[in-house]
């Protein structure tokens, strides 16, 4: 086998493809030609390639596949679910396993039709593909060895394929199946790119026919996740069966009966055998490079032979220079049993050889045993995972010390180009420094070294500004059913719920799929804890979860299971719980866990009302989620397992549903939404603390910090409502006005000219082939000039492109665009996406190598300092190292999106500071952007795509547009364009996306002043004293009245005067401007005083509700015939909990003149007749004030430049007391008593 192009004989030339029409389904429709497709589709389109050469020779042939899913197969399922109509046109079966061992002993029996009584089989043969994650082939090892030494059919054969996560990117822990595969005796292939999943599919059938024997397939992410143009021809791959292998009389395949000790003997002594003699007639394993003086040999396979050649190319040795200066390059496609002869053939004439493998040695174990016999004088010295060592690995007291090429978590090639530089100087072969080889390594060495300086000067220097870290989704059931009650703690389970363990939830310890809970088996008798909750997902259960419970029940263990039910598997795409048609149902987990002996059994949900018609076991109440922590308190004092059952649908899932419903040609409205009305908002967080949303964003107002939310990212779970605050209103009938719709922007009128000036190159309207109305605006349009065309890239050699983002926004759409663009064009193309965790909310990268030629593309990301672009959708992900290691100085364009909103870190800390602008100046410092080098281009591609298009989802649309207007992508814009139609989703408005992003790319200014107000940041200077003293004033007058604003004015003037006095005494400060600077104390006081004498009381709360302000914001947001409802907790009649807290009820719309009555009788605040004045808070507001003021006459009557710090911290004292009641009454406490200290 030689290396593969994609060109095959009679291929399109790049016009003729153009002009093809292509489709979405090509992938699976056609039956020869070229496509573009991913490794995971590519599995898909495997079985189908196998049927149909299967048919041309003659045989009536079907398929059978099972699995389970994870990252980073995650998707496999759907896409074969998707792909049903043209799997069952080839008589392949689907069918998903309840678990991974299961699984796969169906896939057994579809090789053990090979005994079936005679006239019973419907087909000459049945092919199996089974498919798990790591954790998954470990779990079917004893399957894998009996099934293996069962063996195959003679028209069957096995794929097992194995997703492998080397870096534990979304998993647990970092998993390697090359050895399970081998200790099980399965063959392993390796593919090393999405081509090879389909050539190396095909060898492997044909392999696992010939011998006998399963075929395992490793697959990694950078493989699998990745996209490529690939050759669909059935007829590509030519099976050639080895003629030196004489196969027993008896044969190698399945029989009955069949005894353990005939099987083994069978396969120890033919059927590996013959797998190795079909491994060597086709060259599965093969020199890519070689020349007739080779000294120095290199030896891959799978995701390190593409590093290896891209760290080559960085290394400026191409092919030619190789074969000069004597490095061969091997290609191995399977790695165990790495065959003997062409491996001999490979390490003959070499003085050593260099394996370059991830994780722990598979290759070069072989190798070395190989070749151990060889005579001194011959054989070469062979390096791995260490340079020369005195001894082996095992017998070297500190191997680590001279470790070459890691075993431990993944390669990349600037490791590898360093450490072939480094045993090509060895060796010398490249000649003295100053030979042209030489000094062309250097070069591209300093490149890398300069790289890696600047990242390990920002480390130091501390500007790591900030991380993505994932998180639940807004909205997400976890957010609640994952909370314990104080003292107690809970182990974490596999799944989304998995995150709980770095929140604030006494999340401790987790395990393996299925195992959840059972830990607590070996630790209670040794322990004088006597209760622990275990989270359980609702998928886990049904794959192997209630065996845990089982064993939980036997061991009489005291454990309350939290079965957390979703109504989908949202880890992995939002599969339906249960591997069958219905699913599996609460009811139907209620009556296992009661017939398993569970002690006590509850259902909490966020809606009861659903379970009226629904008739669950006898004695199983259904509480609502509200009484989950009184439901948890109760159950831990009971002895036994208990199982509390928490429904509530994924919030994702909930979205997807959403939009799939609109893909049918209806758009549901979501009839309730929540607003924070920021006036009443004190920014204490409790919102955030109660719902742990990420959709709560800080507002920063003229009155400090508030909340908002963001109404494109909320998924109306509604817990933030719980938060002890009056600022919640829920507006329910109404709905969000649309997505183009601009009544409330000024320039309204501007922009809608300019969207009725759109011609329209197509009109979307009701299609039912993807049944959406869209805007009947789209790409083809003029603001007040008409755009330039940009002079676009280059692609004679791989353009690289790292798109990064925020996970769940759209950034591999953004990737797969491109992706489809470049097949349009007939361009080489490979696109590598993040998918699994980090897609909750993580930092997620896609990265997009484009080429004249898809051989020229040698890696599947783009590599260390090769960015020539940077997609920059997110600052914090772009500031990061996984970013800014792809950057070359001065070399790497970026298009930035200036805007960012905020990580999971601002859930918790109410005073987390967005660190967009810094990370926007290490980018451009790593970029090396200056006045006159356009490295990086910023704008706020946000505020332009909720400003304009209503959603903040086009926001990484607009910045392809405007990176494509900059001339930084090397795709024609009707192909961009074509690749949208293709994509089907919001057509139009992804189409005017891109337009605005070119026209943003063209003249910021022209388009940001179209902008919202709102939506344009301007950075003003700070206010002086004199202004914020008028402006805190002029509110108190509203607030009380004019005498009140009065006292106000004295008593800030007073402390104004003492520092001004203080400030003249310093001749360093005698400039007025000097001394508007040094005013930090009367700013302070005004701040501050303003803070406690506008006390949120009852009246000032109803005044903010009422006064207008509030009501013209509903109506800018809000169409249709809406109700508002208030939720409020009125101190006179409010229920309290049982810690004495007052609790919130919701009230109607009726409200809204009671708050006018309400406000207007703001006369009565602090008299007799001040009903609300008696209670504990409002005196401790009234004693917090009159301490502030007492405190501050103190300072200020000795104020001198030794007290003056002082003075400003005791000024900014209440800054620390926020929101209301019980939420402000702890701060207000502890503020009174330093006060008066």
């Amino acid at each position: 086998m030689t290396e593969q192009t994609i060109t095959a004989k009679g291929a399109e030339t790049p016009d003729e493809h153009r002009f093809r029409p292509i489709s979405l389904d090509d992938k699976y429709a056609l039956h020869t030609g070229q496509t573009f497709m991913s490794g995971v589709q590519a599995l898909v389109k495997l079985p189908m390639l196998q049927q149909q050469r299967d048919a041309t020779r003659g045989k009536h042939t079907a398929g059978f596949i099972s699995g389970y899913r994870g990252s980073p197969l995650g998707g496999y399922d759907q896409a074969l679910v998707k792909a049903t109509p043209f799997l069952k046109a080839k008589d392949i079966v689907f069918q998903p396993g309840v678990n991974e061992e299961l699984a796969a002993t169906a896939i057994w029996g579809t090789q053990q039709l090979g005994f079936a009584p005679a006239g019973t089989n419907k087909f000459d043969g049945v092919f199996g593909i089974w498919y798990g994650k790591g954790p998954g082939v470990d779990r079917c090892a004893d399957v894998f060895k009996h099934a293996n030494m069962a063996g195959t059919t003679e028209f069957g054969g096995v794929i097992a394929v194995a997703g492998d996560d080397h870096v534990a990117k979304s998993s647990t822990a970092a998993h390697q199946s090359d050895h399970i595969f081998k200790a099980c005796g399965l063959p392993v292939f390796f593919p090393a790119s999405v081509q090879e999943i389909l050539d190396l599919g095909i060898h492997a059938f044909a392999m696992s026919r010939f011998s006998g024997v399963w075929a395992g397939m490793k697959t990694i992410q950078e493989i699998v996740e990745s996209s490529a143009t690939v050759d669909l021809d059935p007829e590509r791959v030519k099976v050639v069966i080895p003629t030196d292998f004489e196969i027993p009389a008896d044969g190698v395949h399945i029989r009955w009966p069949d005894a353990a000790l005939a099987q083994e003997a069978r396969l120890f002594d033919t059927k590996w055998y013959a797998a190795l003699a079909y491994i060597r007639a086709n060259k599965l394993n093969y020199n890519a490079i070689e020349g007739p003086n080779d000294k120095l040999g290199l030896i891959a396979s799978g995701k390190a032979y593409n590093d290896t050649r891209q760290a080559l190319l960085d290394l400026g040795l191409d092919d030619a220079t190789c074969r000069e200066i004597g490095i061969r390059l091997h290609k191995v496609g399977v790695v165990w049993p790495l065959e003997a002869q062409l491996t001999r053939e490979f390490a003959t004439g070499l003085q050593e050889i260099l394996v370059v493998e991830e994780k722990r040695q598979v290759i070069e174990y072989q190798l070395k045993e190989e070749l151990y016999n060889w005579r001194n004088d011959v054989r070469p010295v062979v390096l791995g995972k260490f340079n020369e060592m005195e001894g082996g690995e095992w017998s070297t007291p500190n191997p680590s010390a001279q470790a070459l090429l890691r075993a431990n978590a993944d390669l990349s090639p600037s490791l590898i180009a360093k450490a072939i530089a480094a045993r090509l100087i060895k060796l010398g072969l490249v000649g003295g420094h100053d030979s042209a080889i030489r000094q062309r390594i250097d070069t591209h060495l300093a490149i890398l070294e300069s790289a890696e300086r600047a990242m390990t000067l920002h480390a130091q220097m501390g500007s790591q500004t900030a991380s993505r870290q994932a998180w639940f989704c807004s909205g997400c059931p976890h957010n609640t059913s994952t909370k314990v009650p104080e003292g107690s703690r809970a182990m974490a389970g596999i799944g989304c719920h998995f995150m709980s363990i770095w929140m604030d939830r006494s999340t401790i310890g987790f395990t393996q799929m299925g195992g959840e809970g059972v830990p607590w088996v070996g630790q209670q008798a040794f322990s004088t804890e006597q209760h622990v909750f275990a989270n359980l997902g609702d998928g886990t259960y049904f794959h192997s979860g209630l065996l845990a419970i089982r064993q939980a029940i036997a061991a009489g263990v005291n454990i309350t299971y939290k079965i957390l039910y979703n109504d989908a598997v949202a880890m992995t795409g939002g599969q339906q719980v249960g591997e069958r048609p219905e699913g599996h149902s609460v009811q139907q987990i209620a009556q296992s866990v009661r017939s398993e002996g569970a002690t006590q059994i509850v259902v909490v949900t966020d809606d009861p009302d659903k379970y009226k018609e629904i008739a669950l076991p006898e004695g199983i109440d259904v509480r609502h989620r509200d009484e989950l922590d009184m439901i948890q308190k109760q159950y831990r004092s009971i002895h036994g397992v208990t199982v509390i059952i928490y429904d509530q649908t994924c919030a994702t899932e909930k979205r997807r549903r959403l939009k799939r419903a609109a893909l049918k040609g209806n758009t549901p409205r979501v009839s309730k939404r929540v607003v924070i009305n920021e006036r009443v908002c004190e920014g204490c967080g409790d919102c955030s603390e109660q719902s742990n949303c990420l959709s709560i964003e800080p507002l920063e107002t003229e009155f400090g910090r508030k909340r908002s939310i963001n109404q494109s990212t909320c998924n109306t779970d509604f817990s933030c409502v719980k938060g002890f605050c009056p600022s919640f209103v829920t507006v329910e009938g109404g709905k969000l006005k649309g997505k183009s719709n601009t009544s409330n922007n000024p320039n309204a009128k501007e922009v809608d000219a300019i969207v009725g000036a759109i011609q329209p190159d197509k009109c979307y309207e009701y299609d039912s082939t993807i049944g959406n109305k869209y805007a009947a605006y789209s790409s083809k349009s003029s603001i007040k000039t008409t755009l330039p065309l940009p002079t676009l890239p280059s692609t004679t050699q791989s353009y690289g492109i790292v798109v990064t983002g925020v996970g769940g926004t759209g950034v591999i759409t953004i990737g797969q665009l491109l992706g489809y663009a470049a097949h349009i064009e007939g361009k080489g193309i490979v696109t590598q996406d993040a998918g699994g965790l980090a897609q909750k909310g993580g930092a997620t990268w896609s990265h997009v190598l484009i080429a004249d030629q898809q051989n020229d593309i040698r890696t599947t990301r783009v590599g260390f300092a090769g960015a020539d672009l940077i997609i920059a959708c997110d600052p914090i992900v772009t500031a990061q190292a996984e970013t800014l290691n792809r950057m070359r100085r001065g070399h790497t364009r970026v298009a930035l999106n200036a805007h960012s909103t905020p990580t999971a870190a601002f859930v918790k800390n109410p005073t987390w500071q967005n660190p967009a602008q810094v990370c926007a100046s290490v980018i451009a410092e790593m970029a090396g952007s200056t006045s006159g080098n356009e490295s990086v281009s910023a704008f706020n591609a946000d505020a332009l795509a909720t400003s304009l298009l209503g959603d903040s989802i086009y926001t990484n649309p607009i910045m392809l547009g405007y990176a494509w207007q900059k001339g930084w992508i090397p795709l024609r814009k009707d192909s961009l364009m074509q690749a949208i139609e293709l994509n089907a989703v919001a057509v139009a408005n992804n189409k005017a996306a891109f337009e605005w992003g070119c026209r943003a790319a063209h003249n910021w200014a022209e388009v940001e002043a179209l902008l919202q107000p709102a939506q344009v940041i301007r950075f003003h200077g700070r206010e002086n004293p004199d202004e914020l003293i008028a402006k805190f004033s002029t509110e108190l007058s509203a607030y009380q009245n004019k005498a009140y604003a009065k006292q106000y004015e004295d008593f800030v003037a007073l402390v104004h005067s003492k520092e001004l006095t203080l400030n003249r005494s310093n001749p360093n400060n005698r400039h007025a401007s000097r001394l508007q600077e040094k005013q930090r104390l009367t700013e302070a006081v005004a701040r501050n005083l303003f803070k406690l004498m506008a006390y949120k009381d009852e009246y000032e709360v109803a005044r903010l509700h009422s006064d207008g302000t509030f009501k013209q914001k509903i109506a800018d947001l809000f169409e249709g015939d809406y109700k508002l409802h208030f939720h409020l907790a009125p101190p006179l009649f409010a229920k309290k909990n049982e810690k004495g807290e007052l609790q919130k009820q919701t009230f109607g719309a009726w409200m809204l003149p009671c708050f006018q009555v309400l406000a207007k009788m703001k006369f009565l605040r602090g008299t007799p007749f001040d009903v609300f004045g008696y209670t504990k808070e409002r005196k401790d507001e009234r004693d917090l004030l009159n301490a502030y003021i007492t405190k501050m006459q103190s300072v200020t009557s000795k104020l001198d430049e030794t007290t003056l710090a002082q003075a400003i911290e005791w000024a900014r004292l209440p800054e620390s007391v926020k929101g209301y009641g019980h939420i402000k009454a702890k701060a207000m406490t502890a503020a009174i008593e330093r006060l008066k200290s």
